[in-house]
């Protein structure tokens, strides 16, 4: 299982927000750059990277962080917050974004996904963030009457590299991650399924390995605040 650390990028600097919600934030580090170096010189093999600006404004905006990211280190990085068209994903690949996530558009233009997925292949994955099993959208704000594991069912024939599932009521509580509907959504479909939202100690992370169909979990506040060590966490899992 990868342990992907997570960079959420607000107004240029690294953050992390409570359940989803821009007042609620509180910035770990004025250079995101930065941050990705610390977190490459622990030895991750990936970086997950969210514009949280461009969630909401439907369009990138922190593009100069994100560049200065990719600038600063070798390991693979994935992109969310904002994408939502062909041109924006082709400047992300042309750019060095291993793999981009869409997620408004997974709901409200599944197709593209599919045309995006063609296009560029193993670079594309799907973002899926849900309150109590629900889809919800456009930086969380706008909550859908879709289910996650019927949306992730409808991309099985795309050839989308991933499904990221995040929790909503979990992220950034550190109370845990929901492993159970994690577990669920990955038996449910044959695409990998990465969890995110509450993955917030060794104990988490054993026990989303342990499950035997999870392929991978994001960690962001926990890192920051030293509830869990990144360089222990990738010993554990590589171990």
């Amino acid at each position: 299982m990868i342990l992907y650390p997570a960079i959420d990028l607000k107004d240029g600097q690294a953050v992390r927000l409570l359940k989803g919600e821009m007042e609620r934030v509180t910035v770990f580090n004025d250079s995101p750059a930065d941050q990705a170096t610390a977190f490459q010189d622990a030895g991750c093999d990936w970086l997950h990277l969210v514009d949280l600006n461009g969630a909401f404004a439907g369009t990138p905006v922190n593009g100069a962080a994100v560049e200065a990211i990719l600038a600063a280190t070798s390991v693979p990085a994935q992109l969310g917050g904002g994408i939502r068209d062909m041109e924006t994903i082709a400047m992300w690949v042309e750019k060095g974004i291993a793999r981009v996530i869409l997620g408004t558009v997974a709901v409200e233009n599944p197709d593209l996904v599919r045309e995006a997925a063609r296009a560029f292949p193993g670079k594309i994955a799907v973002g899926l963030d849900a309150r109590e099993g629900r889809v919800a959208t456009r930086g969380w704000a706008e909550e859908t009457d879709i289910m996650v594991t019927d949306l992730a069912r409808s991309f099985e024939d795309a050839g989308v590299a991933a499904i990221i599932y995040t929790d909503i009521n979990r992220d950034g509580a550190m109370q845990g991650p929901n492993v159970e509907a994690t577990a669920n959504l990955a038996r449910a479909v044959s695409i990998p399924v990465i969890a995110s939202g509450g993955v917030s100690s060794m104990a988490d992370l054993i026990t989303l390995r342990d499950t035997g169909v999870i392929a991978g979990a994001i960690s962001g506040r926990a890192l920051y605040d030293g509830a869990l060590d990144l360089s222990e966490a990738l010993a554990m899992l590589k171990g």
